[in-house]
Parts: C-alpha cells; sequence; structure tokens
C-alpha cells in the first residue's frame, strides 16, 4: 500500500514537473519572440531615423550631420545583420562623406570613405540583389576608382556591368542616368567620354525624377521620397504585431 500511494505521489509530481517546464519553455519563447520584435521594429525606426539625418546633410555636405546619419545606420545595421536598407544607408552616408572630403581637398579621407561605401553597398547588393538603387551606386564608386589607363582597365567593366544591372531591375532609374552622365561627362574620349551624351543621360534622369514624381500621391509628407519602381516593391512579412 505504502509502495502504491508513493507511486501515485510521485506521478503527480512528474506530471506537475513536465507541465511546469512547459509553462517556462512557452514563456520563453514568448519572451525571445518580443524581444526579437523589439529589435527588428528597433532597426526600421533607426534606419528612417537615418535616412532623415542624411536627407539633411547630403545637400550641404555637412560633416557632423552625415556622421550622425551614418551612427544611425550603424545601430541599425547591429540590431539586425539581414537588413540590406541598413547597410545601403551606410554606403550612401560614406559616399556623401566622401564628397565632403572632396570639396575639403582631402584625398586620403576621400579614397578610405569611397572604399568604405564600396564596402557597405557590396554588403546590401548581397542581401538583397534586387534594388537598382544599389547597383547604380556600387557603379558610381567603382567610376570614381578610375584614375588612368590600368584602373580604367581594372574597374571600367565593373561599373558598366552594374549599370547594366541597375537598368535591368529598372529601366527608368534616375540615379543610373545620372552615373551614365557622369561617366560620359568626365571620362576621356578615348574611353567613351561624350558630352551630347552626357547630357542626354542627365536630361533622362530629370525626366525619370518628374515622372516618379507624378505617380506620388501628392500628400505632402511624401514628396522628395525617391519612388520604389514596381518591379522592386514586395511585401514583408509580418514578424511583429
Amino acid at each position: 500500500m505504502t509502495f502504491e500511494i508513493e507511486g501515485r505521489v510521485l506521478g503527480r509530481t512528474l506530471r506537475a514537473a513536465t507541465w511546469l517546464l512547459t509553462v517556462f519553455a512557452l514563456a520563453g519563447t514568448t519572451l525571445i519572440s518580443s524581444s526579437s520584435c523589439q529589435t527588428l521594429t528597433g532597426a526600421k525606426s533607426l534606419a528612417q531615423d537615418g535616412e532623415r539625418r542624411l536627407d539633411e546633410g547630403r545637400s550641404t555636405l555637412d560633416v557632423s550631420t552625415l556622421t550622425a546619419a551614418r551612427a544611425l545606420f550603424e545601430e541599425c545595421a547591429r540590431r539586425d545583420l539581414n537588413d540590406s536598407v541598413c547597410f545601403y544607408g551606410l554606403a550612401r552616408t560614406a559616399s556623401y562623406l566622401r564628397r565632403a572630403a572632396e570639396t575639403q581637398k582631402d584625398k586620403d579621407t576621400a579614397k578610405k570613405w569611397r572604399d568604405t561605401a564600396i564596402t557597405d553597398v557590396q554588403h546590401a547588393i548581397a542581401l538583397n540583389n534586387r534594388v537598382a538603387d544599389a547597383h547604380a551606386l556600387l557603379a558610381d564608386l567603382y567610376s570614381a576608382k578610375i584614375s588612368g589607363m590600368l584602373s580604367g582597365i581594372q574597374f571600367g567593366p565593373k561599373a558598366n556591368a552594374e549599370i547594366q544591372r541597375a537598368f535591368q531591375l529598372d529601366p527608368s532609374n534616375a540615379q543610373a542616368f545620372g552615373v551614365m552622365g557622369r561617366k560620359y561627362l568626365y571620362a576621356p574620349s578615348m574611353f567613351g567620354g561624350d558630352l551630347d551624351k552626357a547630357i542626354d543621360s542627365f536630361r533622362k534622369a530629370i525626366a525619370s525624377i518628374r515622372a516618379a514624381m507624378r505617380t506620388i500621391s501628392g500628400s505632402p509628407s511624401r514628396i522628395g521620397r525617391r519612388a520604389t519602381p514596381r518591379a522592386q516593391r514586395r511585401p514583408s512579412p509580418r514578424l511583429c504585431s
């Protein structure tokens, strides 16, 4: 009889322990999921804040504002290593910091930011290779590395390949037309430089921007945002409620 009572008690104890373990496991899963959602939401917010600071700093090339924007994108990338938007933002800020260094005649700093931007945008493309703007930016950065015949042989084909990829994804991409325009404008004639083609490319870039603006709803809060080509839009999975 004693053994029977002890067996029943032991059975109830094991069932209770199993139930408690299940509760703790579910609670842990809920906590982890909640933490992940907060992290992803925080990364998205940081990317939006970084974009606003970048918009503030890019027109004036203010180094402090651009540096603040980069810090936001860096934290965004730290929180979500798989978010291509964070790394594309890093690449854009590095590209504008390069331009700021060039205006200050600081060649070494300009080269550093150029190479940093290349690394960042390559990372963004590795995460999502269907963003035309990212390929256009990489083409522009490759073109910036061309300083003579040898570097032209090395980076010219890479720049052309990225421009072609950008147009494959978005035939009317304004940034890609801008890159083409700068390429025709600054390249020597023996390497394809052509003033008429440069002007034509810049005109197409402007026309593309105007067309994109016409497709925007007209809400003041959306004016000035870059339009995303329809082919590049894809629904995001609903991870957090």
